[in-house]
């Protein structure tokens, strides 16, 4: 009761939303929108707003801002959390899928990028995960730029903490390497996936002890069939992600796809871990590569510099890790850009 007087929450069931989705191919709008689209919450919103006064809005993700899009909450300060450029997402899918996925994707690319634009013109303020996310949006479109800003991500460095005592849940002797996220997630799966298939096998030739754990819940059925592989290990969820960052050598972030600030990457360092990233991953991260982190571009560095990595210790990395994450990355800070943003007229 602090902090809210009522919550709404709709079910989304993916295949109703899949069929409702196509209702964008007819009025030409993104098929995010009716995806997400909910009648129920709709007259919720109506009817909050209308019997409590609502005068300030705070949305979060492009997809739900169609709910105070209306005229009617015009006179409402509304600020959006865009937290990443999910457009692009969807153009970089493209990219990686064969034709009518591509076609599908490029369209949802093209026509998320649009409803976008027209909400970060309407909104009094548009808000990004990073500053590098939020240049790149305000360099692409014509209006609303003066209204664009960022907020860095945040992480609870009690929470991930290498002071929280955790057990060591990997086989004793072995060389755990692991990844942390949502496994249904398609730019997760594709990084495990890659991963797997193109760096895994050259480690394990070099260091039979080796082991790839990953971490997440609701694995796809491509990712669950890499523990026929050797050394591979795909946990689904589990109800605390810490011991296995705590206990491994080394965390990967080889993300292929992404945008924003990979919370996973902020997570393993403020528990001191060494982190092993792709550029897509280290993107929108203020950080040092060789000091903080270790930026890596291509599949043989991926070989060769976790190959490195796991005959040494070298503690620095993981302290300098924790530090530039206490520093930069606390959400108190963060958090109040966000509440000042709302408290403006």
């Amino acid at each position: 009761d602090q902090f809210c007087e009522e919550v709404f929450i709709a079910k989304l069931n993916p295949r109703v939303a899949k069929i409702k989705s196509l209702k964008g191919l007819l009025t030409g709008d993104a098929l995010t929108l009716p995806y997400y689209f909910n009648e129920n919450m709709q007259a919720w919103v109506n009817k909050i707003v209308n019997k409590n006064q609502i005068n300030k809005a705070l949305v979060f993700s492009s997809s739900m801002a169609q709910y105070v899009e209306a005229s009617s909450f015009a006179d409402m300060r509304r600020v959006i959390d865009f937290v990443d450029v999910d457009s692009d997402k969807w153009r970089q899918y493209a990219k990686n899928k064969a034709w009518p996925g591509s076609f599908i994707y490029n369209r949802e690319g093209k026509k998320l990028f649009q409803y976008e634009q027209h909400i970060a013109a309407e909104f009094d303020a548009s808000v990004f995960v990073s500053e590098a996310e939020a240049k790149s949006f305000a360099e692409s479109i014509s209006s609303g730029r003066e209204h664009i800003t960022f907020a860095n991500n945040g992480v609870d460095s009690v929470y991930f903490s290498p002071n929280n005592a955790c057990d060591d849940l990997y086989p004793s002797g072995s060389l755990p390497i692991v990844f942390t996220g949502a496994m249904d997630y398609w730019a997760n799966a594709d990084a495990v996936l890659w991963f797997a298939k193109n760096v895994f096998p050259q480690l394990k030739e070099l260091a039979p002890q080796v082991c790839f754990y990953i971490v997440g819940s609701n694995p796809a059925p491509e990712v669950l069939k890499l523990k026929e592989i050797p050394g591979i290990e795909v946990t689904g969820r589990v109800d605390d992600v810490r011991p296995y960052i705590a206990h491994a050598k080394l965390v990967v972030a080889p993300m292929r796809i992404a945008r924003g600030i990979q919370n996973k990457v902020l997570e393993a360092m403020a528990m001191g871990k060494r982190v092993l990233a792709s550029p897509q991953a280290f993107e929108g991260i203020i950080a040092h590569s060789g000091r903080d982190l270790v930026l890596i571009e291509n599949e043989d560095e991926w070989v060769a510099t976790v190959t490195k990595l796991l005959e040494s210790e070298s503690p620095e990395m993981g302290e300098n890790a924790r530090q530039l994450v206490t520093e930069k990355y606390a959400w108190n800070s963060n958090i109040q850009k966000i509440n000042d943003l709302l408290e403006m007229n």
